[in-house]
């Protein structure tokens, strides 16, 4: 029998849960959709003095952020690497002095917190990594925006975590949560911020449980951010009018999914070992971040498409016009590049992101398979490359991350469209089921399941 008062027990736990979440969601979500606009301002900022006013030099932008097509060259080509170069040693002066756990993309760190200590984010760290990211992204450094924004938002949460005495459980969800709606808020999509919050903390489990609390968090930082800079998806509507007619032509989407696995376990590898020949090498936290500065500039006299964040020349890649007017060669070539920029940038120590570079590399993947097969007359290929384009985008990073739903929804709301779902599941598909067959991850900190991360917990008491 249900034991008198049971049911009015369960309702005041109901009230008290209900009542927990939409506190503690809605003061993340504030301060993941203001730390995102404060970074995006700061970032814009350094752009404009760094690479636009010292070099001369204008990068293109995203949609949602006016859609400059940018320069059409250097003016002062010598003054980029000095730029990168500089912008490089200030940030990792600032970092080295006031904060070095800030170095790297800080994700990664964010997601260890989740596992080991949800109290252990400083927050210095915070303003630390914001300032010391959009110098490094700003003076050309090749990184994402995500990485600051999920520092900010999941140091809030640490905050949060060690003012109010929470539990151990909803700390680590708290901390969680700050990292998918500040990646949400900085790329616009409230619902992959929500999803990406339950899966990024595992490589083969989702945390079902912070799947209702990501939507308030993920949605306020959404509405925060919006609110101050505008709702606009990303790279606009990109994919609205496309419509598939025939089945055939989505073998395409199995070719592209091949490749995006190859580039992405590349992308992983190339990072990770620059990580550890960085720790091997002379030199300390200063001079190695510098000369990966150097040496991003000096590759951007030749492949521009490297410097800073990318995501404009993602959405010149999105019309037909703009992608014929690279070269073929710089098309391909392009990926492997942002690459090494990336390791260079980020991997030395430098302050970034990597889901944005893992982005950008997959929509180029893309943009090259659509390139080769238009240029060779092959049956099925579109006439436009922007569903290859943004399919590139979900499976290059959401097989790496081991986030293939969450990059999905995400890139989706990004292009302002979920018409193409269907080719998507089948690139998105067959390069996560490819990755899942190696222990390759883009973040490190990841456990294997939830299993494994309470096994370990237990262990470690």
């Amino acid at each position: 029998m249900t034991p008198p008062g049971a049911p009015h027990v369960r309702a005041r736990g109901n009230v008290a849960y209900l009542g927990k979440w939409l506190a503690l969601g809605t003061a993340i979500g504030v301060i993941a959709g203001l730390g995102t606009v404060a970074f995006l301002l700061a970032l814009r900022y350094t752009t404009d003095v760094a690479l636009g006013d010292l070099a001369g030099y204008r990068i293109p932008t995203p949609f949602n952020e006016g859609g400059d097509p940018g320069s059409p060259g250097f003016t002062r080509a010598w003054a980029i690497p000095l730029v990168t170069t500089g912008g490089a040693l200030l940030s990792a002066l600032i970092v080295a002095r006031l904060a070095p756990e800030a170095a790297g993309h800080g994700t990664d760190s964010a997601i260890e917190a989740v596992h080991t200590d949800p109290r252990a984010i400083r927050a210095r760290v915070v303003l630390v990594k914001l300032v010391a990211s959009a110098l490094t992204i700003g003076s050309g450094g090749s990184g994402g925006r995500e990485g600051p924004t999920a520092q900010i938002s999941a140091g809030f949460g640490s905050l949060l975590t060690r003012r109010l005495n929470l539990s151990d459980d909803d700390g680590r969800m708290v901390v969680a949560l700050g990292v998918g709606s500040g990646i949400g808020a900085i790329f616009s999509a409230p619902l992959g911020g929500a999803v990406l919050a339950a899966s990024i903390v595992y490589r083969r489990d989702l945390d079902y449980r912070s799947l209702v609390p990501g939507f308030i968090t993920s949605g306020v930082a959404y509405a925060v951010r919006g609110a101050l800079l505008g709702f606009d998806p990303m790279f606009g509507f990109v994919d609205a009018e496309y419509r598939f007619e025939r089945a055939w032509p989505l073998v395409w989407f199995a070719v592209l999914g091949l490749a995006a696995a190859g580039v992405g376990y590349l992308y992983a590898r190339t990072f990770h070992a620059t990580v550890a020949l960085m720790r091997r090498l002379p030199g300390g936290m200063v001079l190695k971040p510098t000369v990966g500065g150097l040496l991003v500039g000096l590759l951007a006299l030749v492949v521009p498409q490297v410097l800073s964040s990318g995501y404009g020349w993602v959405q010149l890649a999105t019309t037909r016009e703009a992608v014929l007017a690279i070269p073929v060669w710089i098309v391909v070539v392009l990926p492997f590049a942002k690459i090494v920029a990336t390791a260079c940038s980020i991997g030395t120590g430098g302050s970034g992101g990597l889901f944005g570079p893992g982005v950008v590399i997959g929509a180029f993947v893309g943009a090259a398979v659509w390139r080769i097969g238009d240029l060779l007359h092959l049956p099925g290929v579109p006439d436009d490359p922007s569903i290859f384009v943004v399919v590139g985008m979900m499976a290059c990073f959401g097989c790496v991350a081991h986030a293939p739903l969450a990059l999905m929804v995400m890139v989706a709301e990004m292009a302002g469209s979920f018409a193409v779902i269907p080719g998507a599941i089948i690139a998105v598909g067959i390069a996560a089921l490819l990755m899942s067959r190696s222990e390759v991850t883009m973040y490190r900190s990841q456990r294997v399941d939830r299993w494994a991360a309470r096994e370990e917990r237990a262990a470690a008491r």
